[in-house]
This record gives structure tokens, sequence and C-alpha cells, in this order.
């Protein structure tokens, strides 16, 4: 093993890697991991040449440095039926063409029908346990292709330990196979001063403090409840609060949209949508505290962005979480309304809970980078090399 890994080292590499998810102003979290990790990566290792593989025009800001090579593979994979033919059909073909010795897919797709060694990262495996948060179609082909896919790898990289844990209890993996190639945060993620924070408040909230959601709007996030919890506090909270919600609508949202309905403070509830890593800075910069409570993470970025900003958070004492904030964040038990209400009445009464935190977050963000991410990855990626 230490022979072929000294090996990979020298060797120059062909590295086809699966860049589907960098849409220009579109990155999510899968793709803010690949836009980061890969950045790094190819600017690192020029010894090397990578084939991005985009399934539509891309951006040119995408494209790193030299050693990079982008090819378009039609037609673009947004569908289950079209992810199977682009994965299965479309992939092996250019694999062929360009020699490939390697495949790295970020988002955990990999190609059944290619005899190429093959890294996914599989950042959680929610769908294998919660069916039902996910379009019917999207959950069938998540749940039958995925163990397979990791069968398939040679190797695995995952966001945490948790994760790590799952994929390997789930699907029968080795555990020794899988690598835990955790998160980093935007570099714009950095405190704000006392005249920023005030002013974004008037601009936003009339002056007044606020809780903020950062994620998409989907029933894993668990917003109902958050929703819920938010209208109990401020019944028990005598001052005015707002609660900013940042993020698209991803699936099943009519619980929600009737939650919001009959809430008693419904109109302190602001629904911002999608917004860009600056707005989003600026916003959870001058936040009481970031709340995610969700049902299930395989790491949760937002908590650690929080903690740049020196913005505590209330978290979910379940999954990835407690990994990822360690002892400087707030939590509660995501299935209680009750006790992520108490939570936030804590965040808004306490100031030395508040000071703690934050203290405690200087610690412990510094275990995470995106320059770790990527050289943690490329670690991964040499080993099957």
């Amino acid at each position: 093993m230490l022979y072929n890994f000294t090996q990979s080292i020298f060797k120059s590499m062909n590295i086809a890697v699966n860049t589907r998810l960098l849409i220009k102003d579109k990155l999510d979290g899968i793709g803010w991991f690949t836009f980061e990790s890969l950045k790094r990566i190819t600017k690192k290792h020029p010894e090397h040449r990578f084939f991005f593989i985009f399934d539509r025009p891309f951006a040119d800001e995408f494209i790193f440095s030299d050693n990079i090579e982008p090819l378009v593979v039609s037609p673009p994979a947004r569908h289950p039926f079209l992810w199977y033919y682009w994965f299965e059909f479309q992939l092996p073909k250019i694999f062929k063409k360009i020699d490939a010795n390697i495949f790295l897919s970020p988002d955990g797709y990999l190609s059944l029908s290619a005899n190429i060694k093959s890294l996914p990262v599989i950042h959680d495996i929610n769908f294998a346990h919660n069916p039902e948060d996910l379009p019917f179609l999207t959950r069938k082909y998540y749940n039958r292709f995925f163990p397979k896919f990791a069968q398939k790898a040679v190797r695995i990289a995952t966001v945490s330990e948790y994760s790590k844990y799952d994929i390997s209890k789930t699907y029968g993996i080795d555990k020794n196979l899988i690598d835990v190639v955790y998160n980093g945060a935007n570099s714009i993620y950095q405190p704000l001063d006392k005249i920023e924070r005030k002013q974004i408040k008037q601009i936003y909230t009339q002056d007044t403090e606020y809780f903020i959601f950062i994620g998409s709007i989907h029933p894993r996030k668990n917003v109902v409840r958050m929703l819920w919890a938010f209208d109990e506090f401020r019944k028990d909270y005598a001052k005015p609060y707002k609660l900013l919600i940042i993020g698209n609508y991803f699936f099943k949202n009519s619980e929600l949209k009737s939650v919001h309905q009959k809430m008693r403070y419904r109109n302190d509830v602001l629904f911002m949508g999608h917004q860009t890593p600056e707005k989003i800075h600026r916003l959870l910069g001058a936040a009481r505290a970031l709340i995610l409570v969700s049902k299930f993470e395989g790491f949760g970025i937002p908590v650690l962005e929080a903690m740049n900003c020196n913005v505590p958070a209330i978290v979910s004492d379940i999954t990835s979480l407690p990994e990822v904030g360690g002892d400087a964040v707030l939590y509660a038990d995501p299935f209680s309304v009750n006790a992520i209400s108490k939570a936030m009445l804590q965040m808004a009464d306490d100031e030395i809970l508040r000071k703690k935190l934050i203290e405690n977050a200087k610690l412990q963000r510094q275990k995470f980078s995106w320059d770790k991410t990527a050289d943690k990855l490329w670690n991964s990626l040499m080993k099957i090399g």
C-alpha cells in the first residue's frame, strides 16, 4: 500500500471530476464543497491533468488553473432518468476518450458501467432513513443506486465521523475505507463590528433583534417545528423579535405554509429566499443567533459560518451537529417544540451564555477549514491512484 501511494505521487494522472454542481450564482452546500476543494487541489497539483465534466455551459470562474480541461457533456442531468443516462452512458465514453485514471465525484454519484477507479464524496444518506423527505423518483434513485455506488467505490470520502459511521453501518462498508473530509467556511464569514450590526438591523428588522435560519426549506431542516417554537418564544418574551429565513423552498411545503398562516406572530417571520454569500454574511453577522434544528445533517456548514462570525447557534443534539458544534453551541431536541423555544429564550436573555459560546467557538472553529478539506480529499484520492 505504501509503495502504491508513493508511486501515485510521482505519476502524472488524468483525473476526471464530476463538476455538475458548479453553477454560477447557484452553489449550495455540495457545490461549495466542490468549488473550494477543487480550487485548492488543482492549483496545488499542477503535475496532474484535471478534466472537469459539466452537464451545461460553465462559467470561466470555475476553471481555476491551466491544468484543467473543461468538458460539456449533454444532456443536463437534473432528473433521475437523465442522471442514469448521463452517468451510465455518457461518462464511460468520456473516460475512454480522455484516458482517465481516476474519477472523483464530489456529489457521490458514480458510473456503475465504467471500468475506472472511483472516489465518491457521499455527504450523508438521509434518504436511507427518511425517504419521505424527497420526491418519489429521487428517493427511488438514491436508495437503489447509492448502495451500489458505495460498493463500487475504491474508497469513500464523507464530511463527518457521524456520516462515516452511518455509511459503514447502513451499506456494510469497511470503515477503514471511508475517509472523513470535513467542510470549511467561506473566508468572507468574519465578525461584524457594532456599527455594522446596528445598520443591518435598522435596514432589515427596524432595529429589532432576530434569529436566523440558513438552508434549503426542506422537511429534514425541521422548519415547521422551528416556526411553532418561535411563536411560543414570542408569547413568552416581552420584547419584539424577528425570525429571518434564508433559502429556497424545496419539497413538501404545504404544511409549512399552513403553519405560518396559523402563527400568532407570523408577521415577525421574514422569508428572504436565496441570497448571495455576501448578503448572508451581513445578515448572519448581525443576528442574535443562528437556528439549525435539523432532523438530520451530514455536517451543517451554517454552524461553522456562524462560529466564524462570532454568532452563537442553537442546533439539534443529534446526527453530525454535536460533532461540529462541540461545546460552542446551545443544543435542543429537534423533535420538541418546547425545547427549541426554551433554547431561544436562553439565547435571547442570557448574555453570559452567549459570550461563553462565542469564546468556545473561537477554538472549535479552528478544526475546520477549506485548506484542510482540500488536503484530506487529495490524500483520499491518492490512496486509490
